[in-house]
């Protein structure tokens, strides 16, 4: 039986992917990149008798932290991001305005993550990449599975199904984004999910198999 389980959201109006992390035992739940429709958000997690404990950030921008102010209000759970996209993050409110969103600005983060730190959801770990270049504190999440599962990459807007992010925002570098690929996506095994934050899910085989940007 596998450890965990997760539900994908597809939330706002840029589209993200909203993930639902949980330990299949204990239920307990980290909501990942939480962009938008709270009430979509709040009604999984409640209509599947989960137990949020976290809320992670894969980087500041507005698609992907849209609702957390109203997570973070309905369950008083702490809120994580890199701390190379606090200062964005900050900014929220603004910058969402500029693309036309208008969301509740996100509280600051409770915690501040760095490259090899570890997110623990009841049995189930979560280790910390920082893969800078969609922006300055873009991460992937990496859980490497348990027991035969299948292991699974959380890689928010770093790398998309046949793409990659874009990095002519501020605090984005193509060479940054290259190297996040090169020396921290390209060694994990071929058969690793990635679930991005945008669009289908691929596979690091698929990737490299498919992806110009792994090749460059």
């Amino acid at each position: 039986m596998d450890r965990v389980l997760i539900k994908t959201l597809v939330v706002g109006p840029l589209q993200a992917n909203c993930y639902l992390l949980s330990d299949a035992e204990t239920r307990e739940t980290a909501i990942i990149d939480p962009g938008g429709d709270a009430r979509q958000i709040i009604g999984c997690i409640e209509g599947g008798g989960l137990k949020p404990v976290v809320i992670v950030n894969t980087h500041a921008h507005p698609d992907h932290v849209a609702a957390n102010a109203d997570v973070k209000k309905r369950y008083s759970i702490p809120l994580l991001l890199h701390e190379d996209d606090a200062p964005v993050l900050a900014q929220s409110g603004m910058l969402s305005k500029l693309i036309g969103l208008f969301f509740e600005p996100s509280p600051p983060p409770d915690r501040l993550l760095h490259d090899g730190d570890e997110i623990t959801i009841g049995r189930v770990t979560l280790k910390v990449m920082h893969t800078p270049g969609h922006s300055a504190g873009s991460i992937c999440l990496w859980y490497e599975g348990q027991g035969g599962e299948t292991p699974v990459l959380f890689s928010g807007d770093t790398v998309f199904q046949d793409s990659v992010g874009r990095t002519d925002l501020p605090g984005g570098s193509y060479e940054a984004l290259l190297d996040s690929i090169r020396i921290k996506i390209m060694p994990l095994p071929d058969r690793a999910r990635i679930l991005p934050g945008h669009g289908p899910e691929t596979t690091v085989r698929r990737e490299k198999r498919y992806n110009s940007f792994f090749n460059i």
